[in-house]
């Protein structure tokens, strides 16, 4: 079937579909039968698990939404890989197959960022990459506890006060 890698995949089942027999044809009754059924299948799953079998189904759709996560897993790891193979070729994504290739692909799986909401929606804060005075740290902590501290160390004398305690074991 024709799916974007992110709608099917995310819910874990895009080998179903790059295995199903039915033309490959977007929207068709089939498709949308199989999808609805699939939202189904994770709306039961996304509860507590209650069971072993729950826990079981919920593992092993978790592995079929990012099988190539999955590839070094000792049970099911060929069936990962064989998943991830299937889903990268129906994307035209072939496999490396020489050391120059395999080393660009580390490479560039390396330099890309993993996306996390909460890290992206906490970056967003204007304070992130800032480091704040000594006297600007002494107004922020006396707004945050009301009193004025005496003295804030610096990190000069936390280290020393560091290296006291390491040098006295």
């Amino acid at each position: 079937m024709s799916l974007p890698r992110s709608s099917m995949n995310m819910m874990g089942f895009a080998v179903c579909c790059l295995r199903c027999d039915e033309p490959d044809v977007a929207g068709s009754e089939r498709c949308r039968s199989c999808i609805s059924s699939h939202a189904r299948t994770r709306e039961r799953l996304s509860g507590k698990a209650a069971t072993k079998a729950d826990r079981l189904s919920r593992e092993f759709v978790t592995m079929l939404a990012n099988p190539s996560n999955y590839a070094d897993d000792s049970t099911h790891g060929e069936l990962m890989t064989h998943y991830t193979a299937l889903i990268d070729a129906h994307h035209g994504e072939t496999p490396a197959t020489t050391i120059e290739e395999v080393v660009a692909r580390f490479e560039e799986q390396r330099k890309k960022r993993k996306r996390s909401l909460i890290r992206d929606v906490a970056n967003m804060n204007e304070w992130n990459d800032v480091e704040l005075s000594e006297e600007q740290r002494e107004e922020m902590l006396a707004k945050l506890t009301g009193e004025r501290p005496k003295h804030v160390p610096t990190w000069d004398e936390l280290l020393a006060e560091v290296a006291e305690l390491l040098d006295g074991k």
